[in-house]
């Protein structure tokens, strides 16, 4: 057996059945830049391609009983965190981060499904704002998450401003739902805020609607945390993951179209059919 380990990533995200998102999004993302996943789900769904039909949310105490024997046999060097369905699951997900400081607390709050569903109320927002954002060392929300957390009037840096206050080590604001102001529309603009710097990125913007851009984003930048690389340098090469995925991402259904987070992996054979 070879004696080399990969870093854990600790995953709490909800399950979707098509894979473009969710639990299987993250496992794929972090296996694929370097690093292992243990997956747990918050909540189950019911959703397409086309968009979240219903949120099942899983027992909080069934998290709690799952994640606490994986913290005593596994050394976890990130914890990324994805849907939110319910308070109970938002209060197991506390205690699991408390359980574990200094450990990179990676958050993609996912607020709104691509199709449109509304997935996070008013109160549970509120709820993440006081409970989880002061534990966040890195949080990706897209622009239309971002002015929903900071429920502050303004441009993307007061916002993030607002968000940085109450605790929220750093944000990386994506571009992906709609261009920013003064970008051009065929670009994606990524903005990078911590206390001390901003940084940006800019990337082609692909054509089509893609379902699992943003759970693959934070996964790779769990992943590229847990192997040790700095903030910026993880940012960066998270992105550059995440649009290749994007650009080798395909049509399954007949909704949005999937990341290929393995597009790496040699293409299978087609089967001849015989004669």
């Amino acid at each position: 057996m070879p004696s080399a380990k990969l870093p854990v990533v600790l995953v709490l995200a909800g399950h979707d059945p098509t894979g473009g998102a969710g639990l299987v999004a993250d496992a794929e993302a972090i296996a694929a830049c370097g690093a292992w996943p243990l997956t747990v789900p918050t909540s189950l769904t019911v959703q397409t391609t086309h968009d979240v039909l219903r949120v099942m949310p899983c027992p909080a105490d069934a998290v709690r009983d799952a994640v606490w024997p994986l913290l005593d046999e596994f050394e976890v060097a990130a914890i990324k965190v994805g849907l939110i369905a319910d308070e109970p699951t938002l209060e197991a997900i506390e205690d699991i981060a408390r359980a574990c400081p200094g450990v990179p607390l990676v958050v993609d709050p996912v607020l709104r499904a691509g199709g449109g569903s509304t997935l996070s109320d008013a109160a549970l927002i509120d709820e993440m704002r006081r409970r989880l954002l002061p534990l966040t060392d890195l949080l990706t929300p897209n622009r239309q998450e971002l002015a929903q957390l900071a429920g502050v009037d303004g441009d993307d840096t007061r916002q993030a401003v607002e968000l940085l206050a109450l605790g929220c080590q750093a944000l990386l604001i994506t571009g992906t739902d709609q261009p920013a102001p003064g970008s051009a529309d065929d670009r994606v603009v990524h903005t990078l805020h911590t206390p001390d710097t901003s940084r940006q990125w800019q990337w082609p913007r692909l054509p089509g609607r893609y379902h699992g851009s943003g759970c693959t984003l934070a996964s790779a930048l769990a992943a590229r945390l847990a192997v040790g690389e700095r903030l910026v340098a993880a940012c960066e090469q998270a992105q550059r993951y995440t649009w290749q995925s994007l650009r080798h991402g395909w049509q399954p259904g007949s909704g949005q179209a999937l990341p290929r987070r393995l597009w790496q992996q040699p293409t299978p054979f087609t089967l001849e059919e015989g004669p």
